[in-house]
């Protein structure tokens, strides 16, 4: 049995807000389908890779509408908690619960995510407890853990959304004692600046393709008057 797991979280890309403050700026309907565009870019890049993968959704509800847009071929699971910190912390117990040894969470709104940062924290988890990804904005776009180093505590005393996310996670967890490996900083889309920063450094077509492709379609990213 392979020991590694992938949680990828996602939200229900048919219906409900998506990326709020992208929406601000774009629209719903334009922010939404760009969700659906990270979501089918990234599950490409997944299941390019051989690790087992389980979708985890919000809300509770939305199991239908992912299965009819995503497929029934993969396993489903729903986040379950207060906030985001608790969804992350109850995905891991669960997926340590099946035996997994190795769990890799990531987000779901990093299309052009390369597939070797997920082998390296996988790798890496063989010899630390934990890897961290960092994103731009000063959270992470990836957290790991091996089930003998995995702290639940991590997610607690978090202010999720804020640029204090990584230096507070990696606080606590040198606090305890954990070993630590930092990943290569990505940066995750919340923003049109945040587009624009991925198209510029997505010059071969095939990283990331559909959101590519939907971006040109509705030229967003022509001009800079946007903000």
């Amino acid at each position: 049995m392979d020991d590694r797991c992938l949680l990828f979280f996602v939200r229900n890309p048919q219906k409900g807000p998506v990326k709020s403050r992208l929406a601000r700026a774009v629209g719903a309907d334009v922010a939404r389908e760009l969700y659906r565009n990270f979501l089918l870019d990234m599950l490409s890049m997944l299941e390019s890779n051989d690790f087992p993968l389980i979708i985890c959704f919000y809300p509770e509800d939305a199991i239908c509408d992912l299965k009819n847009f995503l497929g029934r071929d993969y396993r489903y699971q729903p986040q379950r908690g207060a906030d985001l910190g608790e969804r992350m912390k109850e995905a891991f117990i669960d997926a340590f619960a099946m035996q997994f040894r190795r769990v890799v969470l990531i987000g779901s709104d990093i299309p052009d995510l390369p597939a070797d940062i997920i082998t390296e924290a996988f790798t890496h988890l063989e010899a630390v407890d934990a890897v961290l990804g960092p994103s731009s904005d000063g959270g992470y776009y990836l957290i790991g853990f091996n089930r003998e180093g995995f702290l639940p505590e991590a997610f607690r005393g978090v202010l999720w959304g804020t640029a204090g996310v990584l230096k507070k996670t990696l606080s606590i967890l040198r606090h305890n004692k954990q070993t630590v490996h930092l990943l290569p900083s990505w940066s995750d889309i919340d923003s049109v600046d945040d587009l624009k920063t991925f198209f510029g450094r997505n010059t071969d077509p095939s990283a990331a393709a559909r959101t590519l492709a939907y971006l040109h379609r509705m030229k967003l990213l022509i001009g800079n008057n946007q903000q």
